[in-house]
């Protein structure tokens, strides 16, 4: 027992000192976010949806948390290897250091230094398990008197004492200066965080040179349990790849503009993309992760730049008007690539560089300073949040991130509906039930939503005023409710005149297919 908690002491102080040496380094380069960050990379799409379906935007936490488990379970088997030999144990605590270093360096933003906080850790958390393991030893000496026992026995089964009081004494001062260095990391860091956070607050959009036209006065029917048209920046779905939220200085963010036929090379501060013109717009995004029936789908009212303008700036033509390049990589700050077609941010839609969403610059959650937004496509190809560098290429010529996964490397989003109300396992009384949800085919718009009870007749829900074709739109259909158990299934149609199809796909390659449906008992 005393073994295994002299391993556990040791890994307490790994991450504590790591936390300390990650304040000074950047927070992306703690052990277990590098850790973390190297699992996700190399995790599956299927095991990917998997844990975006079960645990939606907990992930990351889950993910977190295993690694711990992981990581406790093997300090307490070191420990107890170090308690025979010490040399050993100690030796394989530096093993925790070489795996972070290696995860952490090996990321595709991973800089020399993101090695320092594992590496320093580990050496740290060696010491300390060696110097425990040196308390467990038997202590020689005179045999017990006649009625006495020893503390424990050792390795070898035979009876000896060890120094209780120096072990402890050790441990306790052993986890208290780990404690201290883990708190004092975590205050620096929130230090520099907070310095970031308040000048993201000091920060005063410009009013938009083309503002988002109003939003219909019928386009929230105002139903209890509907989803509301604009989606708050608190609810609004986060879906992505880091384990710890970019907080960049927009004084000293840059975007460089480059890649293949490329004839005039752009490098922007975020002051210039804020003495442009300013577009508004209300737009819908969706993530491809989004099961049939999934909460990862939220509308805003974003500004920016458009994209097209400065690609047309850069020199850049569509594939349509002779352009070479075919593809937008768009690069993060923490390493995330998405390819983006070239043809559809240049074709008229609005397709931005985003700085503001619903009316604030943008929230670190949501990519500040500055973020993609294209109408009509999944995330995954469009979306770049804490975007840093654009990339002219083909599609011949390079695979962005999830591509490299399996993922379909051009990905319009499929017109999908949603029940938001009643709930799954609604009771309602009979009688006239109002069932409502959403509806979205972005960049086509919505013409007509229907409903049907128990694989009955189709029936044409009423429509909520369009605000868009590039944003959801809310319905609703007055359901004749009678006792009994009852399904309820939607689908809807898009402006092209395409109805949804009722074949049930997952989400890999480019986006779930099906109706949704629901369950209810009226009584």
């Amino acid at each position: 027992m005393f073994a295994a908690l002299g391993g556990l002491i040791a890994g307490f102080t790994a991450l504590c000192v790591a936390e300390l040496v990650a304040a000074a380094v950047r927070p992306e380069a703690g052990p277990v976010t590098a850790v973390g960050g190297a699992v996700i990379d190399r995790t599956p799409p299927a095991v990917k949806d998997f844990a975006v379906r079960n645990f939606g935007t907990d992930d990351k936490l889950v993910l977190q948390l295993g690694i711990l488990v992981l990581l406790a379970v093997f300090a307490m088997a070191v420990g107890v290897l170090a308690l025979r030999y010490r040399w050993t144990g100690a030796a394989a605590v530096l093993v925790f250091g070489v795996v972070g270093s290696v995860a952490a360096g090996g990321r595709p933003e991973g800089r020399p230094t993101d090695a320092l906080p594992s590496a320093v850790g580990a050496l740290v958390a060696a010491g300390v398990l060696y110097l425990l393991a040196g308390r467990l030893s038997p202590v020689t000496g005179p045999p017990p008197a006649a009625g006495e026992t020893d503390d424990e026995e050792t390795a070898d089964g035979e009876r000896g004492a060890f120094d209780r009081r120096g072990f402890v004494i050790a441990a306790t001062a052993a986890a208290a200066a780990s404690a201290g260095a883990g708190l004092l990391g975590r205050r620096l860091q929130a230090s520099q965080l907070a310095g970031v956070s308040a000048a993201r607050g000091d920060i005063t959009l410009p009013a938009p040179a083309s503002p988002a036209p109003a939003i219909p006065g019928g386009a929230d029917l105002g139903i209890r349990g509907l989803s509301s048209f604009t989606t708050p920046n608190k609810d609004f779905y986060r879906v992505d790849t880091a384990l710890v939220v970019p907080r960049v200085d927009a004084d000293r963010w840059r975007l460089r503009i480059h890649g293949k036929e490329v004839s005039r090379p752009v490098t922007l501060s975020f002051q210039d993309l804020l003495g442009r013109e300013l577009v508004e717009r209300d737009i819908t995004l969706t993530c491809v992760s989004n099961q049939v029936g999934g909460p990862y789908v939220g509308t805003a009212r974003w500004i920016g730049v458009r994209l097209a303008t400065l690609l047309a700036e850069a020199g850049v033509k569509p594939p349509s008007k002779g352009g070479p390049a075919d593809q937008i990589v768009a690069r993060s700050v923490d390493g995330m690539t998405i390819g983006t077609p070239v043809e559809e941010v240049m074709d008229g839609r609005d397709a931005l560089l985003a700085v503001g969403m619903n009316g604030e610059p943008l929230p670190f959650d949501h990519g500040f300073p500055v973020r993609m937004v294209v109408p009509g496509l999944y995330g995954y190809v469009s979306a770049c949040k804490w975007i840093q560098d654009i990339e002219l290429t083909t599609f011949d010529a390079y695979d962005a991130y999830w591509v490299k996964r399996d993922w379909s490397r051009e990905a319009p989003i499929k017109t999908q509906s949603r029940i938001d109300t009643p709930r799954p396992f609604a009771a309602p009384k009979p009688g006239t039930v109002p069932v409502a949800g959403v509806a979205w085919a972005q960049h086509r718009g919505i013409s007509r939503v229907e409903v049907r009870v128990d694989g009955g007749a189709w029936h044409t829900a009423r429509l909520a005023a369009e605000a868009g074709r590039d944003t959801w739109r809310q319905w609703v259909w007055e359901w004749p409710a009678t006792t009994g158990h009852h399904t309820l299934e939607v689908r809807a149609t898009d402006r092209t005149g395409a109805t949804q199809t009722d074949k049930r796909v997952g989400t890999v390659p480019d986006g779930a297919t099906g109706w949704h449906s629901v369950v209810v008992d009226v009584t």
